[in-house]
């Protein structure tokens, strides 16, 4: 009896403990979206139990094939060396309904535009237009982005998943652009708030005129930043939890840009032993952030 009372006496302790103890927000955010979300326009419970119970069905079919794939799937085949596979084929309206396309206007820090299309040879066509006026409010210091992402990977029931790109160490793409720079984008975001805004980018250079290239880059070249900025302690790409891919534009001079997708893939290069591209110094504490 003692016992159970201790036992009472500690839980509404650590229960008050939460319920008094101040709120760190040193590195805590409320939600994933940083803070562009808005809550105001959420639907109501009522009816997002009745969208729910619309999904259910489809939801079931997505676990049935996933069931099926894992007893059908054999893992000595899934990749070979110097084959590309490919991630993401654009060709279908179904193609592009796996990306979302957004700009700052969008969020209301800008004006500039883009979308993500198909052109008559069914490939996908990112373009748009970048504006580098600043909108007069006082809080937006730099404008002027477009980029399109990968929605995220789920299972069924709307269960967050990654990618596991751990037996490849080359990122392909097959694109005509138009002489400007795109920035690449992997995100590794993971179920805590300090993960959320991990990003690793390299930079595609484009050559403008008729003729397509397949692009190369190897996942040892990608540096690490978070929300923008380039990370002092580099680390390499988690490909073991790719949450989604993303290309931005983005440059110094504004106007239109256009960037055709045929394809992107990884592939795993034998000849390719480099694990990661840039040197770490050892520093003293404090003088490096992470």
């Amino acid at each position: 009896m003692l016992n159970l009372q201790r036992s009472l006496t500690c839980l509404i302790c650590r229960r008050r403990s939460v319920h008094t103890s101040p709120v760190l927000t040193t590195f805590w955010e409320k939600d994933d979206k940083g803070g562009y979300r808005d809550w105001k326009k959420m639907p109501p419970l009522k009816d997002q139990l009745r969208e729910g119970l619309k999904d259910l069905k489809t939801e079931i079919g997505v676990w049935a094939q996933e069931m099926k794939e894992r007893f059908e799937g054999d893992p000595i085949l899934i990749f070979r060396p110097g084959e590309v596979d490919v991630q993401w084929r654009f060709g279908t309206t179904e193609s592009l309904n796996k990306w979302m396309a957004t700009s700052d206007a969008d969020n209301n820090e800008g004006f500039s535009t883009c979308s993500l299309t198909l052109t008559k040879e069914g490939k996908g066509l990112f373009s748009g237009t970048l504006d580098k006026r600043i909108p007069k409010d006082g809080k937006v210091k730099r404008s002027g982005y477009c980029s399109m992402k990968s929605l995220r990977v789920r299972k069924s029931f709307k269960r967050d998943s990654h990618l596991d790109w751990t037996p490849y160490n080359m990122l392909v793409m097959r694109v005509r652009g138009d002489g400007r720079s795109y920035l690449l984008n992997i995100h590794a975001k993971g179920y805590h708030d300090l993960t959320w805004n991990d990003m690793y980018h390299f930079v595609l250079f484009t050559r403008g005129g008729p003729y397509w290239q397949v692009a190369r880059i190897p996942f040892s070249k990608f540096y690490f930043g978070s929300k923008g900025r380039i990370q002092d302690r580099q680390v390499s790409v988690p490909l073991d939890r790719i949450a989604s891919f993303g290309i931005t534009a983005g440059e110094r001079w504004g106007g239109d840009f256009h960037l055709e997708i045929d394809y992107i893939g990884v592939e795993f290069d034998p000849n390719h032993r480099e694990e990661f591209a840039y040197e770490m110094y050892k520093t003293e504490s404090g003088i490096a952030s992470t």
